[in-house]
């Protein structure tokens, strides 16, 4: 395999998870009785240019089916952040009725409401026609389609270029990186701005996010490898912005290579923070898996004890880096024997790969657990402010990643 954006050959692995299978494909009753494809999960880490990226087997059209389960509104804190976002955006651009946003994956429309609210035009870019149809019925016009240059260039031909786009955590689920980044360049309006929030490469090596790594995430980016691939298409990072989103989590701005726009001080500040962490380095990445067998072992020996001890556990939120932490672990429903989820397009259903059934939040009332591990942690507040009468009966909430602590 060669790199997906400079194409030298990858030789270096960061991280091999084994066999798993997709972790947004959530199975039916029925499912259950017939093979599951499983794919391997393996990331290399690109000694040119590092960019880290996975192993190419799956292709993006069979991750995100038309009956895609991830709808961003479940989530309040993360409808709250892309509320913050949406007036902060348009203040900083100044942003009116004659402006025209795109957000590209703009899922269910937890994020373009906002400007629909304002009375910002806008459209939203989502090819999984679940998610579509919801933001549709918020009177969002929704183009069905996996975006890329050529789709861009149509948008342009018929006037769409855009003041800003916007994409929240879509950038390292594109196949094709530098299609996708051609894509920004050619629908954006001269003197515009691209906002790009992923999951900084940094922080996932700091906190040993190994759980955060998926088939639906091609590409896990430093600032130092974005900074390249915009630099590449035409394009400029000129600021950036760290956020405690996702564990870690870079907020980039980017523009034409041209604009008279200076590149502030921060962008310097993260890409001399990078190379001072080792991230252009290869040691730093020989050392990361280690790192993730200890955090998968410490949860396999902590709910073999609970079982020892005649402890029940549940767990809350069937998230996709709660199917990779619990695949890569091996754990089944004999160890969990099920997760809540607030999501109705989940409930019903069962984890891909470890086959636990999936139950709405009700059933933490009905089961009673010693013990809920809260499989997203970057929400771990939300959930606990939701369901803290859990501590009634004496419970507890735990999460595993970066390790295994209770959540107060």
């Amino acid at each position: 395999m060669n790199c997906r954006h400079c194409y030298t050959p990858l030789d270096q692995t960061f991280l091999d998870l084994g066999f798993a299978p997709p972790s947004n494909a959530y199975l039916s009753a029925a499912d259950l009785r017939a093979p599951e494809r499983y794919y391997p999960l393996k990331l290399y880490v690109c000694t040119h240019c590092w960019l880290v990226q996975t192993e190419d087997y799956a292709q993006a059209n069979e991750l995100f089916s038309q009956d895609y389960a991830y709808f961003s509104s479940v989530s309040q804190t993360w409808v709250d952040h892309a509320a913050h976002y949406a007036n902060m955006i348009s203040a900083r651009l100044g942003l009116g009725k004659k402006s025209f946003v795109i957000e590209v994956a703009a899922n269910d429309g937890y994020l373009l409401k906002n400007f629909v609210a304002a009375g910002i035009p806008c459209l939203g870019i989502e090819p999984t026609a679940s998610t579509a149809a919801a933001a549709e019925k918020l009177g969002i016009p929704i183009v069905r389609e996996f975006f890329g240059q050529a789709l861009a260039e149509r948008l342009a031909a018929v006037g769409k270029k855009a003041d800003l786009i916007a994409g929240n955590n879509v950038y390292a689920h594109v196949p094709d990186i530098n299609d996708f980044t051609a894509g920004l360049r050619a629908a954006l309006k001269p003197g515009g701005t691209i906002t790009l929030e992923f999951t900084h490469l940094m922080r996932l090596i700091e906190h040993t996010l190994f759980d955060t790594v998926y088939h639906e995430h091609f590409s896990y980016f430093s600032l130092h490898a974005v900074d390249q691939i915009f630099t590449s298409a035409g394009l400029r990072v000129f600021d950036v912005e760290e956020l405690p989103t996702q564990g870690g989590s870079l907020r980039i701005y980017g523009c034409h290579a041209g604009d008279a726009r200076a590149t502030t001080p921060a962008v310097a500040a993260v890409l001399a923070e990078e190379i001072r962490r080792g991230l252009d380095q290869v040691a730093l990445y020989r050392e990361f898996q280690p790192r993730a067998d200890r955090v998968k072992n410490t949860l396999l020996a902590f709910l073999l004890e609970q079982k020892r001890a005649g402890k029940r556990v549940a767990a809350y939120g069937a998230a996709a880096k709660g199917n990779t932490l619990l695949n890569y672990a091996g754990v089944k429903p004999d160890l969990l024997p099920f997760v809540c989820d607030a999501a109705p397009s989940k409930q019903g259903k069962f984890l891909p790969g470890a086959h636990i059934p999936i139950l709405p939040p009700a059933a933490l009332r009905e089961h009673r657990p010693d013990v809920v591990l809260i499989l997203p942690w970057n929400i771990a507040e939300e959930v606990v402010s939701q369901h803290g009468y859990v501590r009634d009966w004496g419970g507890r909430f735990v999460v595993a990643v970066p390790e295994l602590r209770d959540v107060a």
